[in-house]
């Protein structure tokens, strides 16, 4: 990876819907969905979706700081998902999709912290149960599951009623930071 971006891994509920929603802004290069929290030999799809791991299904993006801010990245983050559902997103049930920041330094640490207190409680009325967790390891999703609302879209029900609404939402909040496709 290139040395300029850095990096943060998120999770909000599905990792299908975090990876769509935040892809899209200009200054994220990348984005791996993925499983933090657990152990390598618990890292896969059908052990997390159990919920009897460690695991959250989360993404890890590298974005550019000179295009977009941590702060920025996180903002969004909480625009594209319910922060206040503790281990649930919609019909998704169970802590692998509980709200949560894994951090990779101190700075990321500190933001975090700021952007909880002050910007996303006072988006939502309820109180904010996102879990502040340094980052440990990472380990990457089977390949199926990357960039998969780019890829299978709206032929998938899941992908029409729960990633969609998302990817829009954020399209709409912060229509002059989305990519332009060509």
């Amino acid at each position: 990876m290139d040395n300029k971006l850095s990096a943060i891994t998120l999770g909000g509920g599905c990792f299908w819907c975090i990876e769509a929603a935040l892809k899209q802004v200009i200054g994220v290069e990348k984005a791996v969905s993925g499983y933090a929290g657990d152990s390598q030999a618990t890292a896969d799809y059908r052990t997390v979706c159990t919920g009897t791991t460690n695991h959250a299904e989360v993404v890890q993006f590298h974005y550019d700081e000179t295009m977009i801010s941590t702060r920025e990245v996180l903002e969004i983050f909480f625009t594209a998902h319910d922060p206040t559902t503790p281990n649930r997103q919609g019909n998704d049930v169970g802590p692998q999709y509980r709200s949560i920041i894994f951090y990779h330094n101190q700075e990321q640490k500190t933001i975090a912290e700021d952007v909880i207190q002050n910007t996303a409680s006072k988006i939502y009325t309820d109180p904010i149960v996102t879990e502040l967790v340094a980052l440990e390891a990472f380990y990457p999703a089977e390949i199926e599951h990357q960039d998969y609302f780019a890829k299978v879209g709206n032929r998938n029900p899941y992908c029409t009623f729960v990633v969609a609404p998302k990817v829009n939402k954020v399209r709409k909040k912060y229509a002059d930071r989305i990519k332009v496709v060509s």
